[in-house]
């Protein structure tokens, strides 16, 4: 079944090619041809010695996010250039960073695949999506110690974690980031909107507080709720669910690659987006906010009253949001805010690594050792210190426990891009870690905390940390879901379809609409999914 679905996605991408090809960033050097076997099979045993460079230039083409941060050129900048005089021109390579929408990750990958123009890196941050690289067979098997060999560092740091979620049917297939038990992202509120209304933020303890207060907001015309469009991020339901988890349910229902549409807890959160929607407790138009930009907007404009983003002591939200609202004040929104009465503010914890990679099968034995070597030289303290926080003396001075104490006003050709670079170095880690946990979160507070907003990351630590006990990771599948592959595109688009038709709908047709909805989404391919992983679950194939 693999082979055929593989030979299908083989057709499709040859018939693409002529049309992508034209309009796809000249992202490297690779031949528009399929590889050979001996580029797609590393070697064992023995290991070229480039330790002096290669003989011939190697291109190395590394994914980087394009985020839209203005003024920000991701192929080219200072670090960039840095990155190429201090690592490339030293070894004999040369660096092309190719752009990947961030919003649209997926779809950039596969459109380059199509024209053989992908990075020599494949990667997400979610394992469905990586097992479905691998399941249609643009990633190359990996030999362990060829990467031991050229990144002895970055072997240390990841190999255990390489070798206990890397390999897949058998087969040696990703490599992956570091990620420390941190999260920036952070939802914040009106604090003024909340007390004009004559209560606190501390009251809103529960989804039923949360909505009194909306509908305050409204008679009051202070404005609504943020709303975002929902795709391509599947973790809504949480909230909704029963506590303690059982095990064999997460494993069926949570995954990031499609909606749990048809559950309980699905159909509650439709319910209470459906209610918020129909009282003009939120953003009537939620459903054309499909980019951060747009939500963002409108929390500037002082339009909605709650925002939820990666916080940065670097962004300009506050400042923004202060040119249209001069007495606007923020608070973070308690977790509890979005659970319902006698629920527990459930999540989704992170898997204990950072982005999920593997090699192009297109890449060459060279241009493979020579990735391996770029993780071995970012891996080095020094060179991933300088990528994080720039020069000393222009983007920050240090302190006297040696940690950089950042210049948010520096605007010159060192400044990192609005998350810090973060885009360059989460090839080998997630989040900056220092000499302890205790100088960590000290660095971490600092480059969270907008100045004057200190408080704002105090309070998202402490939420953090006071949920950690209700955050589970999605289960792993350590086998190929082929019938999430085969139908997963074809269900998110309907997921937009038919969510959309629920919660527009009166409330009176709540239930009618969301009955028939739910036996569309299984029709089309859900309850096919749902086999699937029941079988893989029986067979103990998931971690």
């Amino acid at each position: 079944m693999q082979q055929k679905k593989f030979a299908s996605l083989g057709m499709a991408l040859v018939m693409l090619s002529g049309l992508l090809a034209a309009c796809s960033n000249d992202n490297g050097n690779k031949e528009n041809t399929a590889p050979s076997s001996t580029a797609a099979t590393p070697s064992e045993g023995t290991y070229a010695d480039y330790s002096q460079g290669f003989a011939e230039t190697v291109s190395l083409d590394i994914p980087v996010y394009e985020r839209a941060f203005e003024g920000w050129n991701v192929k080219d900048n200072y670090y960039t250039r840095w990155i190429q005089k201090e690592f490339g021109d030293k070894y004999n390579i040369k660096l092309n960073f190719v752009p990947i929408a961030r919003s649209n990750e997926v779809t950039d990958f596969e459109q380059l695949l199509a024209a053989h123009k992908a990075p020599d890196v494949i990667f997400h941050y979610d394992m469905p999506q990586a097992l479905a690289y691998y399941g249609e067979e643009v990633l190359q098997p990996l030999d362990l110690n060829e990467i031991k060999n050229y990144a002895p560092t970055y072997w240390a740091n990841m190999g255990e974690t390489i070798q206990q979620y890397g390999n897949i049917d058998g087969e040696n297939v990703f490599f992956f980031a570091a990620r420390p038990d941190t999260d920036n992202f952070v939802t914040l509120i009106r604090k003024d909107w909340v007390e004009k209304v004559g209560m606190k933020v501390e009251d809103l303890t529960s989804l039923e507080k949360y909505n009194e207060m909306l509908g305050k907001w409204k008679e009051a015309g202070l404005g609504v709720g943020g709303a975002a469009l929902t795709r391509n991020s599947y973790n809504f339901s949480y909230a909704y669910r029963d506590w303690p988890i059982d095990s064999e349910y997460r494993a069926l229902y949570s995954d990031l690659a499609v909606a749990d549409f048809t559950t309980k807890d699905a159909e509650a959160w439709l319910r209470n987006l459906n209610y918020e929607y129909n009282n003009g407790l939120i953003d009537k138009e939620f459903y054309l906010r499909d980019d951060d930009n747009k939500t963002k907007a409108e929390f500037v404009a002082g339009r909605t009253g709650t925002y939820g983003f990666y916080l940065t002591n670097n962004t300009d939200l506050f400042s923004a949001a202060l040119k249209n609202n001069p007495t606007a004040e923020f608070a973070v929104l308690p977790p509890e805010a979005l659970v319902p009465e006698g629920n527990v503010p459930q999540g989704r914890a992170y898997w204990p690594f950072g982005f999920i990679m593997g090699v192009n099968y297109e890449s060459t034995a060279e241009e493979r050792a020579a990735l391996w070597m770029y993780l071995e030289w970012m891996s080095q303290p020094d060179n991933l210190f300088y990528l994080q926080n720039g020069v000393e003396g222009q983007n920050y001075t240090l302190d006297a426990d040696g940690l950089p104490v950042k210049n948010a006003d520096y605007t010159g050709e060192s400044a990192l891009s609005l998350n810090n670079n973060k885009d360059y170095w989460a090839l080998v880690t997630e989040t900056q870690a220092y000499g302890s946990p205790e100088l960590t979160l000290k660095a971490n507070m600092r480059n969270w905390s907008p100045a004057g907003y200190e408080d704002i990351a105090e309070d998202m630590v402490r939420y953090y940390n006071e949920t950690a006990e209700y955050r589970t990771p999605d289960a792993l599948f350590t086998v190929v879901l082929e019938e999430l592959n085969e139908y997963k595109a074809d269900l998110n688009s309907l997921f937009q379809e038919l969510y959309l038709e629920v919660v527009l709908a009166p409330e009176s047709e709540f239930d009618k609409k969301y009955e028939a909805a739910k036996k569309k989404f299984l029709d089309a391919g859900y309850q096919d999914i749902l086999d699937e992983k029941q079988q893989a679950i029986d067979a103990g194939q998931y971690r």
